[in-house]
């Protein structure tokens, strides 16, 4: 196991990993309103869990019909399982800043985070109005399913604000800066194998993967609670005029190319280029 090195003196730097809802778990993006707010949908739990009994903080695994959204969660959805991840204070009842993390590609970047840094989080979110019923009463895509969208915000000539894809874009809404990073690291830094349930345990307790059967976190990252959450407004990384379409924050600032499903990998920022992103996710 390896943990992150000691406070340097170096300017943060900044990580930006997909997360939340989609269109394949559960069937629905989370929205985002004419105004920027938004609603963070976790996925659901996809993996075996532990007994109750088990979890390192005796708790509840969340359910859909657990969480408070500002609009109807399918009946098909409610008594399913979250993957409460990344976790934030005040934010669907839970009380700490972390995240955990089971993939190599994404874990390896995690890894190399130091305290100070920032770890960010994006979705694929789609324009919805503001008293969006849902996506169905169900299941998603079923009859009672709420499909107002951004055409037809566009047709009633609701005001819209300019800095927002069309239909769906990818956006930040949230972030943690980091205090502390677990990795099960190896030589060639890519995440390497699983933290150490203990250690994780002890930094991380009600970090989702530790509710897992058995537990998969290659990376656990734990955040700031006073300086991590959600953002009051997303940080479009879309064109506004087209979802799939990169903005400058990808092509200009990040290490991607924007090309090709940019919107599903994870994108690093140098200590110049975290610097440059605009509010809420500056240095402080």
């Amino acid at each position: 196991m390896a943990d992150s090195r000691a406070d340097v003196e170096s300017d943060p730097r900044a990580l930006a990993v997909n997360v939340a809802a989609n269109t394949n778990q559960p069937g629905f993006r989370g929205p985002v309103y004419p105004d920027g707010s938004f609603a963070y949908v976790p996925i659901p739990e996809p993996a075996p869990t532990l007994p109750r009994g088990q979890f390192p903080v005796d708790e509840p695994l969340p359910t859909y019909g657990d969480l408070d959204f500002p609009f109807a969660v399918p009946a098909g959805l409610r008594d399913a399982a979250v993957h409460a991840d990344p976790e934030f204070p005040g934010v669907h009842g839970r009380e700490r800043a972390t995240y955990g993390d089971p993939h190599g590609v994404k874990a390896g970047r995690i890894a190399d985070l130091e305290p100070g840094d920032r770890l960010l989080f994006y979705a694929t979110l789609s324009l919805r109005p503001h008293d969006w019923a849902g996506p169905g009463g169900e299941r998603p895509g079923d009859a009672a399913a709420d499909e107002r969208d951004g055409a037809w915000l566009r047709e009633r000539g609701v005001a819209v604000d300019d800095d927002l894809a069309p239909d769906w874009g990818a956006y930040l809404f949230a972030g943690l800066r980091i205090e502390r990073v677990l990795s099960g690291g190896d030589e060639e830094g890519d995440g390497g194998g699983v933290v150490d349930r203990v250690t994780a345990a002890a930094a991380a307790p009600t970090n989702a993967h530790l509710k897992r059967d058995p537990f998969d976190a290659r990376v656990v990252a734990v955040g700031d609670p006073a300086a991590s959450g959600l953002f009051d407004r997303v940080v479009p990384l879309s064109a506004p005029d087209d979802g799939s379409e990169a903005n400058r924050l990808v092509t200009g600032l990040s290490s991607d190319s924007g090309k090709g499903p940019w919107w599903r990998r994870p994108m690093a920022f140098d200590e110049a280029a975290t610097a440059a992103l605009p509010e809420p996710i500056g240095r402080d």
